[in-house]
């Protein structure tokens, strides 16, 4: 008797705010390559937007008895979405995220992105998954998707480690730099969006790792202080950001000034707080209550040596704050958003606030550095910074709580000389490890979506603070 084929219901995910016509071709593209599928498909590409609509999607599969799920991580989503359909179904999960071409203009899709804090989430729920990473059209994701439904689709084990033995030199560079952590407190602004589970943070735990304190602000507080900021001083950040930028008299003014108010508003902030780095919850509320982007804002603060970080992410500004420490000079977190299928290379990708140190140069005397503003890619208002990250050697690291437990990952590359991959601020870095391999840890790990990033080689300094920290080490 002949075995029974493989039963599995599909589901597209997908956030308004992204490319949806391209998303809707890339999910009909898919839909016609699963028909290679040796399984009976149930669901369609229809995207996925919200609760109620996945809620009316998942009903349809009521009383099937599924061997997987397939999650088409069509565009960039939170992971609430996600969270909900594992609790509901028994069945394992395969997510199945879309490659997008680097044509330096927007990020249409950021799909790796959404799996990634799929993943997290995931991971510390205990669900079963595996992943695909392939175009639509790709006749290989059949064969990675079939390869899944034969095995057993379980967790893997993690790959945590211990630290390694250091030198003398790097084992004290790293405790003059956990004395200084020790004695810091960070600002956070807000709270992490919904889904944005790799955001959160447990002040306790995270003091007793680090010794850093974390102070708390509404973001009531940030608008009222940005709305107090005189004019000279919004007139004076206009200049700084002109210098750097170019002209911004294309840009609309009014949305330019509420922007260039808010870094006002967080220098308030800092000061009175003595914060030495602060996380913000940039999104939507910046624009849609205030009227600007913190993004240029928070670059000028990490070029002045105080961490932003986007998101309400208080791990993140640790993590910067660290790579500074470190490296003593600033650092920019990051979401991956891209990485070849096969090869070396992803990309680091943040909507416009790596600092401007990171900007490559024209190679004149006076070092001007290649940079523009522009607006958010989605939200369409001002300032943000526009540049490829320059070329160099680069040191990766997060300080992690995926799995529910802490560990230091560490990570090395090239940023390549390349040309700006999507709109924003964004370099193409090639990983020290194959690409698909990088993929693989963050999947199995269920890493964070935000990692730091600092010119120079710091692994060991790192190794040697994993171990005053007594944090095991992921090798990203």
């Amino acid at each position: 008797m002949a075995p029974s084929r493989k039963r599995i219901g599909v589901l597209a995910l997908a956030r308004p705010t992204f490319d949806i016509p391209y998303a809707v071709e890339v999910a009909a593209t898919a839909m016609v390559t699963l028909q290679d599928l040796d399984a009976e498909v149930l669901g369609n590409g229809e995207l996925l937007f919200d609760a109620e609509t996945t809620e009316r999607a998942l009903g349809r599969f009521e009383g099937d008895q599924l061997d997987a799920l397939l999650l088409l991580q069509v565009s960039f989503t939170d992971s609430s979405m996600t969270e909900a359909i594992g609790a509901r179904f028994d069945a394992p999960i395969i997510l199945w995220t879309f490659p997008e071409e680097r044509t330096g203009g927007r990020l249409r899709l950021n799909s790796f992105c959404g799996i990634n804090l799929a993943a997290y989430a995931l991971v510390n729920a205990g669900s079963d998954f595996g992943y695909v990473h392939r175009y639509a059209d790709d006749v290989g994701a059949v064969d990675d998707i079939a390869r899944l439904l034969s095995e057993n689709i379980a967790q893997q084990s993690s790959h945590r480690r211990d630290p390694k033995e250091t030198s003398v030199a790097a084992a004290a560079r790293a405790a003059v730099v956990a004395s200084k952590m020790a004695g810091t407190t960070i600002g956070v602004i807000g709270d992490r969006p919904v889904g944005f589970d790799p955001c959160g943070y447990d002040p306790e735990e995270l003091s007793g790792v680090t010794g850093v304190v974390v102070e708390r602000k509404e973001l009531e507080d940030l608008f009222r202080e940005a709305a107090a900021v005189e004019p000279a001083a919004v007139a004076a950040t206009r200049s700084r950001a002109t210098a750097a930028l170019g002209s911004l008299d294309d840009l609309d003014q009014q949305s330019l000034d509420r922007s260039l108010s808010l870094y006002g508003g967080l220098k308030g902030l800092i000061a009175e707080g003595e914060w030495s780095g602060v996380a913000t919850r940039c999104w939507p509320e910046c624009f849609t209550e205030y009227g600007g982007a913190a993004c240029s804002p928070q670059s000028m603060l990490i070029d002045d040596g105080v961490p932003g970080t986007c998101e309400a992410d208080v791990y993140g500004n640790v993590t910067a704050l660290l790579l500074q420490h470190i490296a003593g000079e600033p650092s920019f977190v990051a979401d991956l958003v891209e990485m070849d299928t096969a090869g070396t290379t992803g990309v680091l990708w943040h909507c416009g606030l790596a600092p401007m140190h990171m900007a490559p140069d024209d190679g004149s005397a006076t070092g001007r550095k290649l940079a523009a503003g522009t607006v958010h890619s989605n939200r369409k208002m001002p300032l943000l910074n526009e540049f490829a990250l320059r070329p160099g050697r680069v040191t990766l690291a997060r300080l992690s709580q995926a799995g529910g437990a802490h560990s230091l990952v560490i990570g090395g590359g090239t940023m390549l000389d390349a040309p700006l991959a999507f709109s924003g601020t964004a370099g193409v870095v090639e990983f020290d490890r194959p690409a698909p391999e990088v993929t693989a840890t963050i999947m199995r790990e269920g890493l964070e979506h935000h990692f730091g990033i600092v010119y120079g080689e710091y692994r060991e300094e790192l190794e040697a603070l994993a171990e005053c920290w007594r944090n095991p080490v992921v090798d990203l």
